[in-house]
């Protein structure tokens, strides 16, 4: 097939102690799937269900790599989260088909531009531009998924120039895995390469310019990367 320009180069994420990648097709993001974090979001835990939102694959940010802060935002928060990897789909899953389809597991960090997710809930507009900005999806190496430990119940955390902000569990998730999977499946045909964040515990908060960010996940991975000032402020 001849293009008529270049076409963009595979998006893909290392897979862990290997000299593979994973090929990156969609990113798909929970939120509001830890109690304690809609509680610091003014929500009720009680009363939500989790939201769906999506990234671009080329949002990610792999081997560790620097993040520079994003443009038209003072306030970039980050979010760690487990990340699902799938190698294979389909539409309206069972959740013993959703468990079979996943390859591994990895760290992710889902910043977000919260000023302007702020302003745009206020005005009841789509907030796509406060979470699919460029480098806005760090990840860790995927670890297959028979590598992992415990993945629904492991100690979640993330550091900002070596203070723990968020130090959680994976239990403590309204949909557990399967389930995130499941659902999903009744939106769109899910296929091998999709990305899945699942949520993030409480204690997000902003970072600024030359800061050093580390987040881990036990059995799963850690990934750890600097703030960067942009070049187009």
């Amino acid at each position: 097939m001849e293009f008529v320009i270049s076409p963009a180069p595979q998006t893909s994420v290392p897979i862990a102690d290997s000299q593979s990648s994973f090929p990156v097709r969609r990113i798909y993001c929970v939120g509001q799937n830890y109690a304690e974090h809609v509680r610091e979001m003014g929500g009720d835990p009680t009363k939500t269900r989790p939201v769906f939102f999506s990234k671009p694959a080329d949002a990610v940010v792999t081997n560790n790599e620097s993040v520079t802060y994003p443009m038209a935002t003072d306030n970039l928060h980050y979010e760690a989260e487990l990340v699902v990897a799938l190698k294979s789909g389909g539409q309206k899953l069972s959740a013993e088909d959703s468990a079979k389809s996943i390859y591994g597991y990895a760290v992710g960090i889902d910043f977000t531009r919260r000023d302007l997710q702020a302003k745009f809930k206020s005005l009841g507009q789509p907030w796509d531009v406060a979470k699919g900005f460029d480098q806005s999806a760090p990840i860790s190496a995927i670890k297959p998924a028979e590598h992992c430990g415990s993945v629904e119940s492991a100690r979640i955390w993330l550091s900002v120039n070596n203070a723990v902000k968020q130090d959680g569990n994976t239990d403590d998730m309204i949909w557990k895995i399967a389930g995130i999977i499941a659902e999903l499946s009744n939106f769109f045909e899910l296929k091998a390469g999709d990305l899945i964040f699942t949520g993030t515990p409480s204690g997000v908060g902003a970072v600024a310019v030359g800061d050093e960010i580390r987040a881990g996940i036990d059995g799963v991975g850690e990934l750890s990367f600097t703030i960067l000032e942009s070049q187009n402020p």
